[in-house]
């Protein structure tokens, strides 16, 4: 095994650039970044880049930007950066051609204990299912999504009160220490691959959808407290008030024998606004209603006529 490998880098958003900025940090050899093309974005409909194409281009890395990854072209191009490793972090469905092209195999680093919430979204769905720890798991790619061999895996808590972004923020972090970690091993030939155990009940972390985003009133207040953290900041759980869409951030539980129908809401003198659950209420703390901007509830009742 190399000791310093030719790695490339696989990814696109934010919580992807920690990665790449702690190998980089860690002394590794960083020959190329693959990234999903510029997409128009914003009221001007402007061309912007990944943040993982803006931080590879400060860095003075060469940047492929793929529509296609199976493009005969692209192929060919990722085969002349010679890497011996690959490493993926919050990217696309890869090709076999692809993950299979580095003799030391194309690692992915996961946001979850695998094999629990494999999927689009275990960030969310840990939250969403009250879970009171998640980690990261760095793995080899295989054929099926989340599936491969279990190269290292790190845990940390989740507090009762974190959201999915705080979650999210710690996890970059956390992920980034752990693949460094992790090429350190491969580099010295130490780390041995472990296959998923597939006979525990499996927890999934499907993509979300807007009706995952719909809260159901007629849930116990500790599920509609969960819901909330889990889709907070994005894409965020909502309900409807006066027929217009009322995002919900943050929200404090109250657990009391509602003296209102399940998904009715209560205020008084513009102190408070909530909303009826199973058994007791949700007392809203950050909202957005459609067409406003995000607000504190206290500033959002102080404009609102009821």
């Amino acid at each position: 095994m190399p000791t310093n490998p030719r790695i490339v880098f696989m990814g696109t958003p934010e919580f992807a650039v920690a990665s790449l900025d702690a190998i980089l940090n860690a002394g590794y050899n960083v020959v190329g970044v693959i990234t999903a093309p510029d997409k128009p974005a914003g009221r001007g409909m402007q061309l912007t880049q990944s943040a993982v194409k803006k931080y590879a281009v400060e860095k003075g890395l060469p940047v492929l930007q793929p529509e296609k990854l199976k493009d005969p072209e692209f192929i060919e191009a990722l085969r002349e950066l010679k890497a011996d490793l690959q490493i993926v972090v919050a990217f696309r469905m890869l090709p076999e051609t692809v993950w299979n092209m580095p003799p030391m195999g194309t690692v992915n680093l996961h946001g979850s204990l695998l094999p629990q919430y494999r999927g689009a979204a275990p960030i969310n769905w840990a939250v969403i299912n009250g879970e009171k720890e998640t980690g990261v798991t760095t793995f080899q790619l295989q054929h099926d999504i989340d599936t491969g061999s279990i190269l290292l895996q790190d845990r940390f808590p989740i507090s009762e009160t974190d959201t999915a972004g705080d979650v999210h923020d710690r996890m970059k972090e956390v992920g980034a220490r752990l693949l460094v970690k992790t090429i350190e091993g491969l580099a010295a030939g130490t780390l041995t691959a472990v296959p998923q155990d597939n006979s525990a009940g499996l927890k999934h972390a499907p993509k979300i959808f807007t009706e995952t985003c719909r809260i159901d009133w007629n849930q116990p207040v500790e599920n509609i407290y969960n819901l909330i953290r889990g889709l907070s900041p994005f894409p965020a759980a909502f309900t409807m008030l006066h027929e217009k869409t009322l995002k919900i951030y943050q929200a404090q539980k109250e657990i009391a024998k509602p003296s209102i129908p399940a998904g009715e809401y209560d205020t008084y003198q513009k102190t408070y606004l909530r909303f009826a659950a199973a058994d007791g209420y949700l007392r809203l703390s950050e909202i957005q209603l459609e067409g406003k901007k995000r607000m504190k509830i206290e500033d959002f009742l102080r404009g609102y006529r009821f």
